[in-house]
Parts: structure tokens; C-alpha cells; sequence
């Protein structure tokens, strides 16, 4: 297995129109989660990758196992939890700004995720165990269950991925700063946006946060820094990789998670480190180009495209 993730993954609905919920009728369905996310973009990418979660014994339970196992993804490590349901989240399209995101998320399947719902040797095979800060936001035993991965990861010699991912609804900067420092000290490679950098080093700037992260004990950091591109040190190299630029932005959901997915497939397939951030940027920006969590991210013959495919974004 390329990479093992973690998560919760919500059933989204997008209203078809332009417009405050209040004034919306009519929705389309589909998933959203980063971890589920990366999982699916790296698996259009040509990855094996496992995604362990809790699901409501439920339509939307089953929806979403379906979907995320009909993109190519090994669900076998998902529970389905008869006492609790799935969660579900709401994206409000609004004109000339970011869409505005409402959760109903709490006392989820997911958010009653334990330590026991991890095997060993459901990560020991892995050549990466990815996690973000999301999961332990959740509940005492969702962290719990983070910090069971991590060690079983560290038991088996592989490589520990986080994405800071701050997600201030859940939980206060004070909180988040506590928890999730904890858990970046345990990992080889981190991956924040430069204001998840902040909140949890208090530094401003990519180098400073990053010899932070290096200082605790990462091999690898790379600051994701929006259209700009990314800076990644480890403690030979440092250097920032610009952007692509994205003419029209349609979503910038799940574009973070698209940019993860990149740099894992770059490192998998024994790429250089800035060949990696490169394509970390790449699949990032095909995310931007279409609505919705997942649906933007290319697979491998769009990234490398035969004289008969089209490149969207050359």
C-alpha cells in the first residue's frame, strides 16, 4: 500500500443555484473530507491507497464507502456504526467570494472513532501514513486514535505525512497550537498553509516556521503558500517553487488536498523534492478549475498526457 489516511468524510450538498441556503431548493450531492480527498486524488494519480474511518450505519454511510471505493480506494478498514450517523455538510455558492461552508458534524460515526478501530497491519504495509489536524479536532478519542496511528506508524518504520489543516470551528487556536505541535514532533514530513504555520509556531515567515518544524525532528516541510506557490526545507535544501496561475478559480476547496496528493506521488515515485512540490502545485490548481471537493483532481494521463489528451491547464 503507497499510502494509508485517516478521517472523517461528509456527504455534501452544493445548492444548484447561486444564492443564500435560505433561498436554495434544490441540491446536488456529493463527498467531501481531506483525508478521503488525498486518498482519491492519489488514487487517479495510479496510487494504492487505504482510507480507515467510522460511517453511520446509513444511506449516506453507504454512499459515501461506494464512492470513495469506486474511485479505486481500499475501504476495507471502514466501520459501520449502527448508533451513530454520518455527517453531512452544506457549501453556500456565493458570487465573487469564497463559498461558505456549514457542518452538521457533531456526534458523527466518525467523531466515535477509537484506537481499536486500527489494526497494525493496516499500516505497517504503508509506504506513508498520512493524517491531518482535522481528525483529533473531533473528540478525545478521534485524538486518541491519531495518536495510536502515529505510534504504530513509528513502530513500523513508516513515514508520518500531516497536514496541519486548522480547522477553527472545532476547536480555539490555544487548543489546536497544544495538540497539534505534539503530533508534528512525531512526524517526517509536515505540510501547512502559511497561517496554519503561524498559529502553531507563532513565527511569520515560511523559513522561521519551518526550522521550527525541522528543530522538532521533520525531515521535510513544505509551506503551502496559495497562488504564490510553496517553500520547502529540509536540512540540506530550501527553496520556493512559484505557482501556476489559474486564469478562472472555480473552488478552492479541496485544492490543499490536492496539493498533498501531489507531493506524495512526487516523493513515491522517487522525484526530487522540488519535482514533488511541483506537482504538489499542479494538482492543486486542476482543483481550482472545477466545483466540489474531489471531482477537479486529473489522473495520470492528464499530468502526462499523450499527443491524443489535453492538458486543461498547459
Amino acid at each position: 500500500m503507497d499510502v494509508v489516511t485517516l478521517g472523517e468524510t461528509m456527504v455534501l450538498f452544493t445548492p444548484v443555484t447561486t444564492s443564500p441556503l435560505r433561498f436554495s431548493a434544490q441540491f446536488e450531492k456529493s463527498i467531501g473530507g481531506a483525508e478521503s480527498n488525498v486518498a482519491i486524488a492519489l488514487a487517479r494519480l495510479g496510487h494504492s491507497v487505504r482510507w480507515i474511518s467510522r460511517l453511520g450505519a446509513d444511506e449516506f454511510g453507504l454512499y459515501t464507502r461506494n464512492y470513495i471505493r469506486g474511485e479505486g480506494v481500499d475501504t476495507s478498514g471502514v466501520i459501520f456504526d449502527e448508533e451513530h450517523p454520518t455527517a453531512v455538510f452544506f457549501k453556500e455558492r456565493r458570487t465573487m467570494q469564497e463559498p461558505k461552508v456549514y457542518y452538521y458534524r457533531k456526534g458523527s460515526a466518525a467523531s466515535h472513532m477509537t484506537p481499536d478501530d486500527i489494526r497494525e497491519d493496516q499500516i505497517a504495509d504503508a509506504s506513508y501514513l498520512h493524517i491531518t489536524g482535522i481528525t483529533p479536532a473531533l473528540s478525545d478519542t478521534c485524538r486518541e486514535t491519531v495518536e495510536h496511528a502515529v505510534a504504530l506508524a513509528k513502530k513500523n518504520s513508516v513515514p508520518i505525512v500531516f497536514d496541519p489543516n486548522i480547522r477553527l470551528k472545532l476547536w480555539s487556536k490555544e487548543e489546536a497550537r497544544e495538540t497539534l505541535m505534539g503530533i508534528a514532533a512525531q512526524c517526517d514530513i509536515i505540510l501547512p498553509g502559511i497561517e496554519e504555520g503561524e498559529i502553531l509556531t507563532g513565527a511569520a515567515s515560511p523559513e522561521e516556521m519551518s526550522r521550527i518544524f525541522i528543530g522538532q525532528g521533520a525531515r521535510l516541510v513544505v509551506v503551502k503558500l496559495g497562488a504564490k506557490g510553496a517553500y520547502y526545507r529540509t536540512e540540506e535544501e530550501e527553496a520556493y517553487v512559484p505557482g501556476i496561475e489559474v486564469p478562472h478559480i472555480v473552488d478552492p476547496i479541496g485544492a490543499g488536498d490536492g496539493f498533498a496528493a501531489g507531493v506524495l506521488s512526487g516523493l513515491l515515485q522517487k522525484r526530487g523534492i522540488r519535482e514533488a512540490v511541483m506537482l504538489g502545485n499542479r494538482i492543486g490548481a486542476y482543483a481550482l478549475t472545477v466545483a466540489g471537493d474531489v471531482e477537479g483532481y486529473p489522473y495520470r494521463e492528464q499530468i502526462e498526457p499523450r499527443s491524443d489528451h489535453t492538458d486543461i491547464l498547459r
